[in-house]
């Protein structure tokens, strides 16, 4: 590949999704059709409204759960090239999604609510990102502690998630109790419970009634 040359374009399949990425895009790991599928499930019994994915990169997560339970999908990541991709992907599975390239803080009105929100954020601590030489490091960059894009994302619940609600956020080993805390700042999110994977964690967060 010359430095003019994008990346070549590599496919998986995804629970029976083509899901295309490059060597730019975080590779689509196949533990996390968990989340896709505890996703879903909440989706059957949230209240009426679409679905936002955090944090989307090729959109694999977020296209498999509304494919095994059918409702809008609203996909926000930073990576323009990420957008591309998730793109191209929806449209190969047959999915319509609003695909939002920028910040998640930025690139939705403030009037916008969910029913039901999925958030993969980079999770890595930034000085341990060379210890995975594979990933791009803008996908798997999460700050000092690991968590600041989990704080961005949960940000981004309180304004954007219905009453009533749930959200699932995949969060980087011995992170779930580290994030359990921070939920606990926030007057109406509640952590729910934990599903272990094969690297790191889901956790369930709900939007409760203000009291």
């Amino acid at each position: 590949m010359t430095e003019h040359e994008a990346p070549r374009s590599r496919a998986v399949d995804f629970e029976g999704l083509r899901i295309e990425y490059d060597d730019r895009v975080l590779e689509p790991r196949p533990w996390t059709a968990a989340q896709s599928r505890w996703a879903a499930d909440l989706m059957r019994t949230a209240p009426p409204g679409p679905v936002l994915e955090l944090c989307s990169g090729a959109g694999h997560i977020g296209l498999l759960a509304v494919t095994l339970a059918p409702r809008d999908l609203v996909c926000v990541d930073a990576d323009p090239t990420a957008c591309a991709y998730l793109r191209r992907n929806a449209a190969a599975a047959g999915v319509a999604v609003d695909v939002r390239a920028g910040r998640m803080d930025a690139v939705l009105d403030e009037t916008e609510e969910f029913a039901v929100v999925i958030a993969d954020p980079p999770w890595v601590p930034s000085d341990e990102v060379s210890t995975f030489p594979e990933d791009p490091v803008t996908a798997i960059d999460g700050g000092s502690d690991g968590l600041d894009l989990v704080r961005s994302c949960l940000d981004v619940m309180e304004r954007h998630l219905m009453v009533g609600g749930s959200a699932v956020l995949q969060t980087g080993p011995g992170q779930a109790e580290r994030t359990r805390t921070l939920v606990a700042a926030y007057d109406e999110l509640v952590f729910v419970s934990v599903r272990e994977l094969e690297r790191g964690a889901l956790v369930r967060i709900d939007r409760a009634a203000p009291l």
